[in-house]
């Protein structure tokens, strides 16, 4: 039932063959421009550049996305840009559903001190501004990493780079998913097949894990879906502060590189622009699908 009323939405099934293509391009990013014959991201085409002011130049046979301030080639660091936002996305993802369903689940259930305890404690998280927060954390990390020799942050197990993008956006990003938890649990713990496996024997993390969380499969999968976008997001924009990913080419990082030069060379923000624009239109259309097909009740109009 859920596939039939997903594939109604055409606009879904295009976004999802559109991110289909776009996971294989970011796994196969290497082979992909190797074959088209484009330069390594890194290099730099000294050559190329602008011979009487040393100033990008725009797309050519040779370089089909223009090249950036230092000869790099476009296409290339487009390409393997969205290794960088793939990555961050589902894995930032992956542990702040995590969190959150942890959470949730443990308030929604336990109520009392427990409930109180971690229903402050998103209170906390959701009165600081996420954006302000996360460039805290990712300064602080980058901090420790300089001063202490590559200790990084959580005893050296989140280094700069990749690990303080994915560990900062799961760690301001699981509260709302908690939020949705916590208050489908409390309805659902009340209901009859709850107390049936209570009067059973059945022991608390069993009624959690196997009786609540199965019934929260859809809201989980919906709220997920529609976090990935944000999270693309996310991570552009604190690569676009510069406390991002920075050693490795990112969609965020090329637009705020190009700002500086945007009059004279637009091709080097369009490109990645259009990239971060149609995978966050993709993810976004694919989740309000899901949402739609997995409410029965709900129908597009």
């Amino acid at each position: 039932m859920f596939w039939d009323r997903f594939r109604e939405d055409r606009l879904a099934m295009w976004s999802l063959i559109f991110i289909g293509l776009l996971i294989l391009v970011a796994v196969f990013a290497p082979l992909i421009v190797s074959a088209l014959g484009a330069p390594d991201p890194d290099a730099r085409d000294t050559d190329a550049l602008d011979p009487l002011f040393a100033t990008p130049t725009g797309p050519s046979s040779e370089h089909w996305f223009g090249i950036d301030q230092l000869g790099r080639d476009v296409f290339s660091r487009t390409i393997y840009g969205a290794r960088v936002s793939l990555i961050v996305a589902f894995a930032a993802t992956l542990l702040a559903t995590i969190f959150g369903v942890i959470a949730g689940l443990l308030a929604g259930y336990y109520r009392g001190w427990t409930d109180t305890l971690i229903s402050r404690f998103v209170d906390v998280l959701l009165a600081i501004p996420y954006l302000l927060l996360a460039t805290g954390l990712a300064a602080a990390c980058t901090l420790a990493q300089t001063n202490g020799g590559g200790s990084g942050c959580l005893g050296g197990l989140v280094k700069p780079g990749l690990g303080v993008v994915i560990f900062v956006i799961a760690f301001t990003s699981w509260t709302y998913m908690a939020r949705i938890v916590r208050g489908q649990v409390l309805s659902l713990r009340e209901k009859e097949f709850i107390e049936a496996s209570r009067s059973m024997g059945a022991s608390d993390m069993r009624i959690v894990f196997r009786e609540l969380l199965p019934n929260l499969t859809a809201p989980i999968i919906v709220y997920a879906s529609i976090l990935i976008p944000q999270v693309i997001l996310y991570e552009a924009a604190l690569s676009f502060l510069g406390i991002g990913v920075t050693n490795q080419p990112s969609w965020g990082q090329m637009i705020a590189d190009a700002t500086p030069v945007f009059a004279d060379a637009w091709w080097y923000m369009l490109f990645p622009g259009i990239a971060l624009v149609l995978t966050v239109l993709a993810f976004n259309f694919v989740g309000d699908a899901m949402q739609d097909a997995l409410n029965p009740r709900k129908r597009r109009s």
